[in-house]
């Protein structure tokens, strides 16, 4: 440990000595920790941020059963725009098939125009919900109320707004009980929700929610109805959904070798997919990043076998005053390592900053993973012992004599 302690205070009092080409040396690896930081904590920023956007559209403890499913392909695509549509008399039929069911909601969601006397909104979600949907997660109304169920069945045009179609309709006004007019039919407003922020850049408030029977009056009767089914015991979740899936098998009357003619989607589907396609691009961004790490292990070497022939005497001195062979390595081993420790250092710091520069001043999140520090500092420390090696090497096997007469 002594000796170890040594040859660093060595390896730093030379390259103190020498700045402006240490700074060279782990330009590159300066650059690519830099990289490689800041894009593991931006792609570990937005996983955590998909998934709570996941969890607060699909919710916890439920599943969906849809016509099209997750869809990963064109073919897939067309093979599922076949499908039959998902209705409300299988809404019905599940609901009664078991007890592992708490609630099944029907919904559909469309896009429209929303419009209060001369201002207009293009292009707003709207969701047409059936009257279970006050038993699941994400409704709330922050300013009057929610649709009641007897206005559901009944077909009622009324809607919950949200808060910034709220506010960019009716600015100082109070919406409650105003008439919005969506496609041109009126729309009576009982609430405003709870304002829900932003994802990406976009508003998750620019939303409307209406009876399923209003909505399917003003888009179409003939559309297929996306089911949300809330489990009674989510750690019974697989179970539920096999039973969903056995549900609608019977109902459509599929022989057992038929392939499912409706998708299944929890939030972990959906997560599974998001983590596939975020490894796939992290891992390809990792790889073009570290060709800067050998790039600058390249530089290493070179300058640290030119380090060697400038310090050929006092190898040969050292040498000769008693010093083995492995010292020698460990002085210039250490002096390579520790350049490139410093490297990562530097280059861990500036990726963290430029992360939260990121962060700062554009939609996607950043989030600093304790790992991501020891990944950093790890790979420089790898690449300065391994290039660092073969000079450290070469130092070792020169002949003191010859060493100690080198001009």
């Amino acid at each position: 440990m002594t000796r170890l302690i040594e040859a660093i205070k060595i390896a730093l009092a030379a390259i103190w000595a020498n700045k402006l080409r240490s700074v060279m040396m782990v330009l590159g690896n300066i650059v690519a920790v830099t990289s490689i930081i800041a894009v593991v904590s931006l792609v570990q920023g937005m996983n955590g941020y998909v998934s709570d956007a996941i969890i607060s559209q699909v919710g916890v403890g439920t599943f969906r059963v849809e016509r099209f499913g997750l869809i990963t392909s064109r073919e897939a695509f067309e093979r599922a725009a076949r499908r039959p549509n998902v209705t409300r008399a299988e809404q019905r039929a599940l609901q009664e098939w078991s007890p592992l069911f708490d609630s099944v909601m029907a919904e559909i969601g469309n896009s429209a125009n929303v419009a209060y006397r001369e201002k207009t909104l293009e292009s707003i979600q709207i969701r047409g919900v059936s009257e279970e949907y006050t038993e699941f997660a994400g409704f709330d109304a922050e300013l009057g109320r929610l649709p009641n169920r007897i206005e559901i069945e009944r077909h009622q045009p009324v809607a919950l707004l949200g808060s910034a179609i709220a506010e960019q309709l009716f600015t100082n006004r109070n919406p409650l009980d105003q008439f919005v007019r969506i496609d041109g039919h009126p729309i009576r407003v009982v609430g405003v929700s709870e304002s829900k922020g932003s994802m990406f850049g976009n508003s998750q408030d620019e939303f409307v929610v209406m009876p399923l029977g209003v909505a399917l009056r003003l888009f179409g009767s003939r559309r297929s109805l996306d089911l949300t089914v809330k489990v009674a015991d989510p750690a019974r979740m697989d179970e539920a959904m096999d039973e969903a899936r056995l549900a609608m098998r019977i109902r459509r009357h599929l022989r057992p070798k038929e392939p499912d003619d409706f998708g299944i989607v929890t939030s972990e589907t959906l997560m599974q997919f998001w983590r596939s396609f975020s490894q796939g691009a992290f891992t390809l961004l990792i790889g073009i990043v570290s060709v800067s790490l050998v790039v600058g292990g390249i530089v290493i070497m070179n300058i640290m076998l030119m380090v060697v022939s400038e310090r050929t005497r006092e190898v040969g001195l050292r040498k000769s005053l008693g010093a083995r062979r492995l010292d020698i390595v460990w002085q210039f081993l250490s002096e390579s390592t520790t350049l490139s420790v410093l490297g990562g250092v530097i280059g861990t710091t500036l990726g963290f900053a430029a992360a939260a520069l990121v962060a700062a001043f554009t939609p996607l999140p950043a989030s600093i993973s304790p790992w991501s520090v020891a990944l950093g500092v790890g790979m420089t420390a790898i690449v300065g012992l391994f290039f660092g090696l073969y000079p450290a090497i070469r130092a070792a096997r020169l002949d003191p004599i010859e060493a100690l007469h080198k001009e």
